[in-house]
Parts: C-alpha cells; structure tokens; sequence
C-alpha cells in the first residue's frame, strides 16, 4: 500500500511505529521498497556517502534532483522525502518555494526535508501553502554542523532542551507532517514526541520517537569513515562485497572466469568460414 503523509498522520494516532532509510539510486529504492519500509529519505548525507564529500554543504539542488528522480522511480509504495541542500532554502522564502517545487516537479518527490526551528517556519508555512508536504529537523543539523563546533548531542542544557521543545512546536504550527530528531537525549525526545501531534523520526535520539531512520550504509557496514554511536549494523554487506570483489579479481586473473557456462557460444562451421 503506497504511503502518504496520511500514513504517517494515522501511526501517530494508533501508536504505530514508522520506519524510514537513506536511499540514492533505484535498485536500492527498489530493495528498501519491496521491504516494506514506510518511507525513503533522499538525504543530503549523499554528499558524504555517494560523492565522497567532508559534509554537505557542498551538495547542490542538482545532486538532490539528480538522485531523488532515481529513487522515485525505484519507489512505488514508500514515501519519497527529498533533502533540501544548503542554501536552498535560508536564503529567502521566495527562494524556497522555487526550490521545494523544482524537487517535486523535476526530482519526483513526494515530500521535502529542511533543517531547522522557528527561524524557518516563514518558509516551511509557504512551501505547505504551496501544496508540498514538509518534514522538519530539529537537534543536530548536519548543515549547521561549523556553527555547532562539530558533530556533539544537541539539547543537554535547559536552555537548549527548552529550544528545542519550542522548536518542535513551532514547525507543527507552521505545517510540517513530521520532525526528526538527531542526536538529542532520549529524556528530551519523549517530552518532545509527547508534546506534538506530529510524528517523531528519531536517528540517535533513543527507541521513544514515533520512527527511526538510518542511513542505509551505516547499518550494512557499507561506509567506515565515521560511524556515529547510534548506527547499529544489521548486517555487514561491505565485507561481503569486498570479498566478492576480491574473488572475481583473483578469477579473472587466473583465467578461470568467465567459465564456459558464462560464455556464448556459435557453431563452428560458422567460425571456420570466417578464418
């Protein structure tokens, strides 16, 4: 059954947990798809992932079209939200209704992501006024991430527990049909699942929030540079294919693949006209 934002909407009513992945291509869409996770997050975690990036504030509109079209046509049943990259939408409100339309009319999503609280809410109430659905995220923004002085748990003073509280808030007043919360206190995270009506997607925030998300390489052990303290890995794909890799080197250069069940063949009658 295709999910919607109503889907979302109708597991916070019925206490329904929400599952959500990273993906950027269309087999794995297709993989995370047919799994039957609720939703697939076009993150602009690409820029570190997929184009080998330090961060992503380099990632452009053009990397998160390129991508999130891919995995819209990998997707027939999860919820595509599509990361919108820095800069694409602080700039001015003008400049995010332009920029959320060109992620749903060219990239094919069915929803849009933007960091941050009440200094964004002018911008994500025109994208919702404008008929595109908006998910928020709130704790630690990754695009953020030089004014923070690194990646470190956000809301571990009152001050910035109470923020983020009234930041939750605030995007749900302005709109949003959901908010993640990354790397805050579990304590913190259920005040704040409790406190708003909306569904919380958590990704190191503990196992209180409405759902969780990933990115998909860090729980198949796919990527090693960084792995952050909340990546649990369900399997480890990255050994596998090293292995796979290393085995098909190893054959090619014996000469021992491709073996004949591999290999086309032609009647060699044929061949020997030919010489």
């Amino acid at each position: 059954m295709k999910n919607t934002v109503l889907t979302f909407k109708q597991a916070k009513e019925n206490g329904s947990k929400l599952t959500m992945l990273t993906a950027y291509d269309y087999s794995m869409a297709k993989l995370i798809d047919e799994s039957g996770i609720n939703s697939i997050l076009v993150g602009d975690s690409l820029g570190n992932v997929i184009l080998g990036y330090e961060d992503t504030i380099s990632v452009t509109m053009e990397d998160m079209i390129h991508h999130s079209a891919a995995v819209a046509r990998g997707a027939k049943n999860a919820l595509v939200i599509c990361d919108m990259p820095f800069m694409s939408y602080q700039t001015s409100v003008y400049d995010a209704v332009v920029n959320a339309g060109r992620l749903m009319k060219e990239g094919r999503a069915s929803a849009v992501k933007l960091e941050g609280g009440k200094e964004v809410c002018a911008q994500i109430r025109a994208i919702v006024d404008a008929g595109i659905p908006v998910c928020a995220h709130l704790g630690l923004t990754p695009q953020s991430i030089n004014a923070f002085g690194g990646f470190k748990v956000q809301g571990k003073t009152e001050a910035a527990a109470k923020k983020l509280i009234e930041d939750a808030k605030a995007v749900e007043e302005a709109g949003a049909f959901a908010v993640v919360l990354e790397c805050v206190p579990e304590a913190l995270a259920k005040l704040v699942t409790e406190k708003v009506s909306i569904p919380t997607i958590g990704i190191g925030a503990g196992n209180v929030c409405d759902g969780q998300v990933l990115v998909y390489q860090d729980m198949l052990g796919m990527f090693s540079d960084f792995t952050p303290k909340f990546v649990k890995r369900f399997a480890d794909i990255g050994s596998v294919m090293k292995e796979a890799f290393k085995a098909y080197d190893e054959e090619v250069k014996a000469g021992t693949f491709p073996s004949k069940e591999h290999t086309y063949a032609i009647d060699d009658d044929i061949i020997e006209k030919l010489y």
